[in-house]
């Protein structure tokens, strides 16, 4: 039996929403194919996470060198851990997540420097930062209204980029990817892009 993270970041609905129909999508088709695993969902957004300050910078440091605390040191170092020991215990995570404004939503970005521990997801060496999450499996459901796999937009795209520098970070390679793009660049097109895109991720989460 494996544990599943399920971790959605979109606070819009499954019909506004592109990235949350790849969530259900997956998630009904990964709990019809693995009935056994124990799957966990984190809403981000139901969560309100406090953005990553000098309270938790300092106390996830004390924490680590084995210091004292002060007390707000302290309750934000156990917000962090929380949520660390929850995604390090998990054998696979998949996260769901729009582009907005070429990137990730804040609260991902937030969700992530939690999870950038030195000594938990990594831990640096004289030769770099060694990832500690090698056996972790990680699957990306991402949307975004315009093309950015190819032509002039490439080099703006910094929502998978980001989230995939993350997890390489953690030493996590086995990533798959599902990614729905140009259906507000191509309304047309737009109810074919999404079913493909919807199939894929039901194609998916039984693979993986």
């Amino acid at each position: 039996m494996n544990q599943v993270l399920f971790v959605k970041a979109n606070c819009r609905s499954v019909n506004q929403s592109v990235s949350v129909k790849l969530y259900h999508a997956f998630l009904e088709n990964y709990q019809k194919s693995h009935p056994s695993d124990r799957i966990t969902e984190l809403d981000l957004y139901a969560e309100d996470l406090p953005y990553y300050d000098n309270d938790m910078m300092n106390g996830m440091y004390k924490l680590r060198k084995d210091v004292e605390l002060s007390p707000p040191e302290q309750k934000y170092a156990n917000l962090i851990m929380r949520y660390l020991n929850q995604f390090v215990a998990a054998d696979k995570a998949v996260f769901a997540f729009p582009m907005w404004n070429t990137t990730v939503p804040a609260v991902l970005h937030t969700y992530m420097d939690y999870l950038n521990q030195p000594g938990k997801t990594y831990r640096y060496t004289p030769d770099g930062a060694i990832g500690l999450m090698n056996s972790k499996k990680v699957a990306l459901l991402h949307a975004r209204g315009g093309v950015y796999s190819s032509g002039p937009a490439v080099e703006a795209e910094m929502a998978v980029r980001f989230m995939k520098h993350n997890l390489k970070l953690f030493g996590i390679d086995d990533i798959v990817s599902v990614i729905v793009e140009g259906h507000n660049q191509y309304p047309e097109q737009q109810q074919r892009i999404i079913e493909m895109g919807i199939e894929s991720a039901a194609r998916a989460a039984i693979h993986f």
